[in-house]
């Protein structure tokens, strides 16, 4: 075939999709159903041209249509992996582990119910073996991403519920293909049905062979874009190359999942590159991966769209009633999930609630698209399937698939008008009004200062001026008099406006390298999450995610469990070291919060809602300090490196902007500003680098601090460090409960605890201890004890305590002193602290 011909139709096809987008959003449509329709249209009309007598001029073209080299391998080797890839790039992935079990049911078990469902369906109407029905069901059960997430962006639906919907959507394409290539293997060798004995034996290397893969390949190119940091290119380069490498390795080499390989290499990709990239790297990596899965994305649907009349020249009458029975199992079995499943992990609090309006639009909203077909492909293209399971799999599949586009994505938008789901609920109505309240605010403003800096005809300005605070008055009354909005409602659209202006802010820092890159996510991640958790439960849910952010995490306690069980530091170590810079971060973002409220908030709200604003952020600050304070009498001379960190990446950002000042007001030239950028992104580079936390070595240098172990020496506090165990409690945790058994004795190293007996109650502050009046009496503990604010204690058993107390003086003048403020005879618990004599064995 002619490369000129090649050249051209390909250049045509991007002609296409550079008007499709355009188009689609002209008629309303997905962008998917309108690929789909003019890849058919494109396919029928290259058959007619051949076909027709009327002439053969562009027989040529037609040809080079219709001879295109679309076969199965060209789907899942080129086109696949860059969209699973460029998929799970783009996943929040600290936002879904928050949603990891309901994201995994309905992925992995929508998937399981649709294979199952069409299987079985097919296999009661149909003359095929069981396996085969199987596969079509696993063919079929997959939906597109694109329109799904089109869907919810366009319904302005609930962030968390978008969130579990892509992440099902996204990840069941996994799913999918995996059970796919498990039918598959079962259909070449003939066996009409399988037992649960060879699936079981077979699945878990195609999950897990895949899963390490894509780890393990993924940290290797990682680390070789660590080493090329100042080459951007380079590690755009290695990034294209791992998904297909990942692939490859996992099909061809270890029998594994392809899939499942690509998915675990961009999700490490994701977790594991932020830190190790510059913010700019990063951002042009994903705009990279943007473009190419918008190029992929849109060829694969018109390739396989172009196959279609091809592979519905063998339709027959009976055929249709079967794509009927496809259609029904597949509604039924999304339905099942929808109706059944989700109200099920609502009321179990493993996911959102979700209304039925939105249910109905997700279910009508299951489009399938060109992984279907590609699927279809590649059973119409093994010469191991026999003729007529061939035949079968590629009308099934297409006609299936044309239902959804045709009949489902065109009629989507009238579903969601009838469902009312095109309408803003009342408390998105009143933000709407105060978002145009206040934008028109800061724009009087902005306009003022603009027009004051320009020779301009004064009575046109007040003319302007005038008409535009009429509108400005207008929105700002519209916003204070709404009255369908409740008091409580007003301070809960205050705060979603303060998480809003939070979250702008830490974009802003991390764009001027004020916060370190390693942390932008999570501190973004919080702000989304406060952001939601407002919406949801008004002022309660912003005091929840407020006090998570400075919470000790799981990860927090299992990677103390590591240090104090096995010595394995290094988790610890990193999650402390995260823990400052978020707490220094955060401080730094509330400081500059408080403007907005006495500015933009106090404006449209009015005086009491900002002062409770401001009593709200105030509270935050408070703990803020408070957790940050505890982490620098813990660490102090890390604390003071971090800080030292801190003001060289602040001065670095001014003198950055001073030669671009410089540039632009000509008094350098391009080549001297690339050499002074050069040299600052080296020292920023440097800046980047976090020291190293030495948890074992902050330990006894802590341990020190305690005046409870003043009069001990180096050696009995080398290993005293060694012997005490970390434990790290939140705000209201509790720590001991009454008639618990004592074994141990607490030291308040930051942080305080609230002592609660008989009504009484008492505080401790760090250096203090407790629990040590029921070791050495031998007696249940009569009190509860809790946190009061995130404290980090350190635990120490009964027998080390026993042995510490007989060489400390200063302990033992703490003890009595203890016993004697509880009404305990301090001579009595001394006494009790000697360690009792050894019973002698009577001889026999």
């Amino acid at each position: 075939m002619d490369i000129v011909v090649i050249t051209t139709v390909i250049a045509s096809l991007f002609l296409v999709i550079g008007l499709a987008e355009p188009l689609a959003a002209r008629l309303r449509l997905p962008y998917s159903v309108i690929l789909a329709v003019l890849g058919i249209l494109i396919a029928a009309g290259a058959i007619f041209f051949l076909r027709t007598t009327l002439t053969d001029a562009l027989n040529p073209v037609a040809e080079a249509i219709l001879g295109l080299p679309i076969r199965a391998n060209v789907f899942l080797y080129v086109f696949l992996p860059t969209l699973l890839f460029q998929a799970t790039l783009g996943l929040n992935i600290r936002r879904m582990l928050d949603d990891w079990v309901p994201i995994l049911l309905m992925a992995v078990g929508a998937v399981v119910v649709a294979t199952l469902s069409v299987g079985y369906a097919l296999s009661w109407f149909s003359t095929l073996p069981l396996a085969a029905c199987l596969l079509i069901g696993a063919i079929v059960s997959t939906t597109d991403p694109s329109a799904v997430i089109s869907i919810f962006r366009s319904l302005s639906a609930p962030r968390r519920l978008a969130r579990i919907i892509e992440g099902e959507s996204l990840l069941n394409d996994a799913a999918a293909i995996a059970l796919f290539g498990f039918f598959l293997g079962f259909v070449m060798l003939g066996l009409p049905d399988p037992t649960l004995e060879d699936a079981l034996s077979q699945f878990p290397q195609l999950i897990v062979g895949g899963a390490l893969c894509g780890w393990l390949l993924a940290r290797i190119a990682v680390r070789l874009m660590g080493l090329f940091a100042r080459y951007e290119l380079a590690q755009q380069s290695i990034s294209v190359a791992l998904p297909y490498l990942a692939y490859i390795t996992a099909e061809q080499s270890i029998g594994a999942s392809g899939v499942i390989a690509v998915v675990a290499a961009g999700l490490t990709l994701n977790i594991v590159g932020p830190g190790r990239l510059p913010p700019e790297a990063w951002t042009n990596l994903r705009e990279v991966w943007d473009l190419l899965a918008h190029w992929a994305g849109a060829l694969i649907f018109i390739l396989a769209a172009l196959l279609i009349p091809r592979m519905l020249e063998e339709f027959r009458l009976s055929d249709a009633g079967l794509v009927l029975v496809v259609v029904l199992a597949a509604i039924a079995a999304r339905a099942f999930i929808l109706f059944l499943v989700l109200p099920i992990m609502g009321r179990l609090r493993l996911s959102p609630p979700v209304e039925p309006p939105y249910r109905s639009a997700i279910l009508w909203g299951g489009l399938r698209g060109a992984v279907t077909l590609a699927l279809a492909l590649a059973v119409t293209e093994n010469f191991r399937v026999p003729v007529e399971i061939k035949r079968q799999v590629g009308i099934l599949a297409t006609g299936f698939t044309l239902f959804t586009l045709l009949v489902q994505g065109t009629t989507l938008r009238w579903v969601i008008g009838k469902l009312g789901l095109d309408q803003l609920s009342p408390l998105d109505q009143a933000l709407s009004k105060q978002v145009v309240a206040v934008s028109l605010q800061t724009v009087r403003e902005d306009v003022s200062r603009t027009t004051a800096n320009y020779d301009l005809d004064q009575r046109i300005i007040r003319s302007e001026a005038k008409h535009f605070g009429e509108r400005l008055e207008d929105a700002v009354k519209q916003a204070e008099e709404d009255t369908e909005i409740l008091d409580k409602d007003r301070v809960t659209l205050g705060l979603i406006a303060l998480a809003g202006a939070e979250r702008d802010t830490i974009i802003e820092r991390v764009r001027d390298h004020s916060i370190s890159s390693r942390l932008s996510e999570i501190l973004l991640s919080d702000a989304d999450r406060m952001i939601e958790a407002t919406r949801t439960g008004g002022r309660s849910g912003y005091r929840r995610a407020a006090r998570r952010v400075v919470a000790y995490g799981k990860g927090f306690r299992l990677a103390a469990l590591l240090h104090n069980r096995v010595g394995f530091s290094a988790p610890l170590s990193r999650l402390t070291s995260d823990r400052f810079e978020l707490l220094l971060s955060q401080k730094l973002i509330l400081r500059d919060l408080d403007g907005f409220i006495h500015g933009r908030i106090r404006r449209i709200h009015g005086r009491r809602v900002s002062e409770l604003l401001t009593e709200l952020l105030s509270r935050r600050v408070e703990t803020v300090n408070t957790a940050l304070e505890g982490l620098r009498l813990q660490y102090p001379g890390y604390a003071e490196t971090l800080e030292r960190h801190f003001i060289r990446r602040t001065q670095l950002r001014l003198e950055e902007r001073e030669y671009d000042n410089m540039l632009a007001d000509g008094l350098i030239g391009e080549e001297l500003h690339t050499s002074l950028m050069q040299d600052i992104s080296a020292r920023r580079a440097a800046s980047e680098k976090r020291p190293r936390l030495d948890v074992a070595l902050q330990r006894s240098e802590l341990v020190r601090q305690f005046p409870l172990f003043s009069d001990l020496d180096a050696p009995s506090v080398k290993q005293l460090a060694k012997a005490l165990s970390t434990r790290y409690v939140n705000p209201g945790e509790v720590i001991l409960r009454p008639d618990s058994t004592a074994r141990s004795v607490y030291f308040i190293a930051t942080g305080a605890v609230e002592l609660e007996r008989g009504g009484q109650s008492w505080r401790l502050g760090r250096g203090e201890m407790f629990g040590q009046l029921a070791v050495l009496t031998e007696k249940p503990r009569r009190f509860e004890s809790r946190a009061i604010v995130p404290s980090t204690l350190l635990v120490l058993d009964e027998a080390r305590f026993r042995r510490l107390l007989k060489r400390s003086e200063t302990l033992r003048e703490a003890v009595r002193a203890s016993a004697e403020k509880r009404g305990v005879d301090p001579d009595t618990i001394i006494a009790a602290a000697e360690p009792k004599p050894r019973k002698k064995r009577t001889p026999a």
